[in-house]
């Protein structure tokens, strides 16, 4: 899939996360851990983004891994999926799923939106 976000979506999207840790700073931290856990394990983004949304985590799904690593990683996500506020979190995704799982979980990281700009082929 390929995915090709304007500045505009960058920047949008840039503010809808600033928001979230303004508003939400417990479940911003909490997707932030998510977020570094899924770059640690060196999984993919959009099988992080499709866990969260009760998507098909399939086609991303990490090609090596250890069994018991990714019970554990599963179960970081369902317990970011029970927080009580988690539903601003997906609300968030699905607004923002345009301009990829990985671009959102740039942004969040802190990356500058102008260096996400352009065709990013996503597997």
């Amino acid at each position: 899939m390929l995915v090709a976000p304007c500045l505009n979506e960058l920047l949008d999207t840039k503010q809808e996360i600033e928001k979230l840790n303004q508003t939400k700073p417990t479940l911003f931290q909490k997707f932030i851990n998510v977020i570094l856990l899924t770059r640690q394990l060196q999984y993919n983004y959009q099988f992080m983004g499709a866990l969260l949304m009760d998507e098909d985590p399939s086609k991303f799904y990490p090609a090596s891994q250890d069994d018991y690593v990714l019970s554990v990683y599963k179960q970081e996500i369902e317990k970011l999926k029970t927080d009580s506020k988690f539903q601003e979190l997906k609300m968030l995704l699905n607004k923002c799923r345009k301009v990829s799982y990985m671009n959102i979980s740039k942004l969040a990281l802190g990356t500058n939106p102008r260096v996400l700009v352009g065709p990013t082929l996503i597997r």
